[in-house]
């Protein structure tokens, strides 16, 4: 199976691929999200190590649980061939109704199909009030 764009990226399919990953969280459909990573998958999430697609499904499904009204925004920090830097933002309400922004940054490696092989994710909540949502 081949994600397109496939690497080596240049600057305009880096930015197609991340805006991609990005429709595609929005859609907070876990099975849709992980057609876009390899079956055997690496990722920490925060201090979290999630290992293939099966585990992707499971994290996404309890994160979307827990994570209501969730709206991403990604950019396109840096890429060489076939990584990249990407910084991002969403927002979200908890089960206790506070609104959080989330901040953070991964760094993405995709294998020759366009498949994301690894991802790593650094990421910060910071409380917010309703009206202090951007996205």
């Amino acid at each position: 199976m081949k994600k397109f764009p496939i690497p080596p990226f240049n600057e305009e399919t880096a930015k197609i691929k991340v805006q991609m990953a990005e429709d595609a969280w929005n859609t907070q459909d876990p099975i849709q999200v992980s057609k876009a990573y390899t079956i055997d998958s690496e990722w920490r999430n925060r201090t979290q190590f999630i290992n293939g697609r099966a585990e992707i499904i499971d994290f996404l499904t309890q994160k979307w649980k827990n994570e209501r009204h969730y709206k991403l925004k990604k950019e396109l920090w840096g890429f060489k061939e076939n990584r990249m830097a990407v910084r991002f933002e969403y927002e979200f309400q908890g089960d206790n109704d506070q609104w959080y922004r989330a901040y953070g940054n991964e760094l993405w490696e995709f294998d020759k199909n366009g498949l994301m092989q690894k991802r790593y994710a650094s990421i910060n909540n910071l409380k917010i009030e309703e009206t202090d949502r951007q996205l």
